[in-house]
């Protein structure tokens, strides 16, 4: 339960920085089109985890001690992506997404949920974001399975996003008109976040190698 409810809380941060699915969120919200393209969003994420789930779990199986060194590398990852977050904070202009929408005036609804699944689906960014995360929220000692743990983990953020795709959705005329420059406040915050849950998974990777240590001398 201390997994799930940590994993929920680093998920909602990643899902909560402004990005290409926020953008894509907005401009279906300025062209009614918000179910469409986010379920679109949330099919291409499914497709993602069923192929790292897959690949993760039969990893972790075999090999049990490289779920230390995939933790401790997305650890790292995780301070990178946080930094660069904070480096460079996202913002979302009602120009760019005026723009953006006035070229897909013609888009059906079909449209809309397979550019959706494409954008997520064939995003390295949502591959490297499932492989480097989970693993630090799973116990090779837990009474379930990896793979159980790993489609139960990917499922919070699937909820997660499904919230969050539709909230930027159906609130993007309001949120642009009064606020266009709150994406970078968000940014910023959930990349200070981000930062500071790294230096913990750091802290608790290198702690789990020094006590290995300890009982092999």
């Amino acid at each position: 339960m201390d997994n799930i409810i940590a994993f929920w809380f680093v998920s909602m941060l990643f899902v909560m920085t402004p990005g290409a699915d926020w953008a894509y969120a907005i401009s279906s919200g300025l062209k009614n089109a918000v179910v469409s393209a986010v379920s679109g969003l949330l099919l291409g994420h499914i497709a993602a985890l069923l192929v790292v789930a897959t690949g993760l779990g039969v990893i972790i199986h075999k090999n049990p001690q490289l779920l230390l060194l995939i933790s401790t590398i997305g650890a790292v990852y995780l301070l990178w992506i946080g930094i660069k977050i904070l480096k460079n904070p996202a913002t979302i202009s009602s120009d760019q997404e005026n723009d953006s929408s006035n070229a897909q005036d013609s888009y059906t609804h079909k449209d809309w949920l397979i550019k959706g699944l494409c954008i997520s689906g064939l995003n390295p960014k949502v591959f490297l974001l499932f492989f480097m995360m989970l693993p630090q929220f799973i116990s090779t000692n837990a009474a379930t399975s990896v793979n159980t743990q790993i489609f139960t983990l990917g499922t919070i953020h699937m909820i997660n996003c499904s919230i969050i795709y539709f909230i930027v959705g159906f609130a993007s005329k309001a949120l642009l008109q009064s606020r266009p420059q709150a994406a970078m406040w968000v940014s910023r915050i959930s990349g200070g976040l981000v930062i500071a849950i790294s230096l913990i998974l750091i802290s608790e990777q290198l702690m789990i190698v020094q006590d290995q240590w300890i009982k092999v001398i």
